[in-house]
């Protein structure tokens, strides 16, 4: 690839400068958004959006990755907007976001079928617009790979044979389950150099974290900010270990920030539970905690420019 799909047009891989690469304008349940919209305001979902997104542009960001895909409430038009009014470079995503099951029409149909939506996404575009799709993505959780979880990592990797756009997932460290979605798209016969097997910074557990990285994979050190799981300081020596061990050329830095999220209303119980969570979180806070205990400046670049390009290249 010498061009990836974002949400105002294909731009050039070297373009893309410094980028967030697991970030959500919007999350929230796309049934309950149909059936109850009087729930939403819009008009501050954008504004909400706005504001962080123009804060990381302001420090230097120039691409933002969201991986929100059908279950999450993708609104291409939405991220569109945002994209052009604040000057970011916004990538879309397509794909499925479920831990267990499918909605009916995938599920009375194969895995092919389901594999032809995602590449429409890419090659003609989304949601009956000429908004493109610029990677992929599938998730896993708690539950592990039910079957139509599996159907959708099947479908995902079919999708990435047929366009080459990369793959990033949703995993559970905790229930090293970044390992069976590798051993599926082994057996699809995906290039890993092209999988981002995300929320691995979410464990400090580096034996797993390792047998991850021997398969070729990158992984995302992409929850900055969530301290529900693992402490900012338990991140940070993990990376660090990381690094020390070789392996800067293969990670991602981000927060799987969500500036609007059903699981997390109103803003005041947001900024209660996570308080330092936010897409600036990283820039303001954990980059200078990072150089002043030994990463460098290169180390950096590395991790929130180069390896973007590899991943797409």
């Amino acid at each position: 690839m010498k061009q990836i799909n974002s949400v105002t047009g294909p731009i050039e891989i070297d373009r893309l400068g410094k980028t967030l690469v697991h970030e959500h304008l919007r999350t929230r349940a796309e049934s309950v958004a149909v059936q109850f919209p009087h729930l939403y305001d819009s008009d501050e979902e954008y504004r909400l959006a706005m504001d962080q997104v123009t804060a990381v542009r302001d420090r230097g960001i120039k691409t933002i990755f969201d991986p929100s895909v059908m279950g999450l409430d993708r609104d291409v038009r939405f991220m569109k907007r945002v994209s052009e009014d604040s000057g970011v470079q916004i990538i879309a995503a397509t794909g499925i976001y479920t831990f267990h099951y499918l909605p009916s029409r995938f599920m009375a149909n194969d895995i092919d079928f389901m594999a032809d939506q995602f590449v429409r996404d890419i090659e003609v575009g989304v949601q009956n617009s000429e908004i493109k799709a610029g990677f992929l993505k599938c998730a896993t959780g708690n539950q592990g790979i039910t079957p139509d979880v599996e159907k959708v990592i099947r479908a995902v990797a079919r999708a990435h044979l047929r366009t080459g756009v990369p793959i990033m997932t949703h995993s559970v460290p905790e229930k090293e389950n970044g390992l069976l979605q590798i051993q599926i798209f082994e057996e699809e016969g995906v290039d890993l150099s092209k999988v981002l097997i995300g929320h691995c910074g979410d464990t400090d557990h580096l034996d797993y974290l390792e047998r991850v990285l021997e398969k070729g994979v990158y992984i995302g050190m992409d929850r900055y900010g969530l301290t529900s799981v693992i402490s900012t300081e338990q991140r940070n020596a993990t990376l660090l270990a990381l690094i020390e061990r070789g392996y800067v050329n293969r990670m991602f830095l981000s927060q799987d920030y969500c500036c609007t999220s059903d699981l997390l209303k109103p803003e005041s119980y947001k900024k209660s539970k996570y308080p330092d969570w936010s897409m600036t979180f990283l820039l303001d806070k954990v980059i200078p905690t990072l150089l002043a205990q030994g990463v460098t400046e290169e180390d950096i670049n590395i991790l929130m420019i180069e390896n973007v390009k590899s991943w797409l290249s």
